[in-house]
């Protein structure tokens, strides 16, 4: 699994790619799957002790009624345990899963030498035409500068006394 770079936060996927996010979400939904169980198992065995808290009771066996009240706390705080895990794991899922389509967005991003490289093969022109086309461009602007401040040279040889 894909570790998650972000530090404290478990639930922040930033700097991970959608494909490894999902597959960490996946560890968090399987073991949602294992709290759920628990807590499944958890409920069957605090009605258990219910069912003998309520057996002691009605039998007057204070001393069954005192271990039977015992174990059902005891279970009864795993249980709430569990509870709290199983919310605060949706909570993480439910969080991951929303910042998923940024992801994979961010994977889909455009890039800008690839574009250029695109839209002068749809001009049918290379990149190797554009630079020398360019080269070209600046000879002919340097050559026409110097032409100017020659014939500005020249103006200025005839219109001095």
């Amino acid at each position: 699994m894909e570790q998650n770079s972000a530090g404290q936060d478990p639930s922040n996927l930033a700097g991970m790619s959608a494909a490894g996010a999902k597959e960490y979400i996946l560890g968090f939904i399987t073991t949602l799957k294992l709290t759920e169980k628990g807590i499944r198992s958890l409920e069957d065995e605090a009605a258990k002790w219910k069912g003998r808290i309520d057996l002691a009771r009605s039998r007057g066996a204070d001393d069954l009624l005192a271990e039977a009240e015992k174990e059902a706390e005891s279970v009864n705080i795993k249980l709430a345990a569990l509870q709290e895990e199983e919310a605060a794991l949706r909570a993480q899922i439910s969080a991951m899963r929303r910042q998923v389509p940024g992801l994979a967005a961010r994977e889909r991003s455009i890039d800008a030498d690839l574009l250029e490289q695109e839209l002068l093969m749809a001009l049918g022109r290379t990149e190797e035409e554009s630079d020398t086309e360019r080269a070209f461009r600046k000879l002919e602007k340097d050559g026409a500068t110097d032409e100017a401040l020659e014939a500005l040279k020249s103006k200025l040889k005839e219109s001095a006394p």
